[in-house]
């Protein structure tokens, strides 16, 4: 059994910041990618952000030079620092692991229940 628990939304006003920490615990034996979508009402989840096991990373556009992404290997954790905030970051934010149970299984994407994060006045 895999678990993503992710942590750090909320309610911010704009221009202000948050982090959000996701952990994945259970077994497993190798993790690839760990990253974040989001999915704002009425969308289509997207990418916001991802970062590889030698710290790799890709970032939507549109939060290029707002957001960062970074990881603890160690403790299989990864967590995305969001700056300037805006109302268009509104949306439920997901983090997923693209990670190996054994070595005998093949790599696939596990997902967090979802944290919402409110950017509003």
């Amino acid at each position: 059994q895999v678990q993503l628990v992710e942590s750090g939304g909320g309610l911010v006003q704009p221009g202000g910041s948050l982090r959000l920490s996701c952990a994945a615990s259970g077994n497993i034996f190798n993790i690839y990618a760990m990253g974040w979508y989001r999915q704002a009402p009425g969308e289509q989840r997207e990418l916001v952000a991802k970062i590889t096991s030698s710290g790799s990373t890709n970032y939507a556009d549109s939060v290029k030079g707002r957001f960062a992404i970074s990881r603890d290997n160690a403790k299989n954790t990864v967590y995305l620092q969001m700056n300037s905030l805006k109302t268009e970051d509104t949306a439920v934010y997901y983090c997923y692991a693209d990670l190996q149970r054994t070595t005998m299984t093949p790599y696939r994407d596990y997902w967090g229940q979802g944290t919402p994060v409110t950017v509003s006045s």
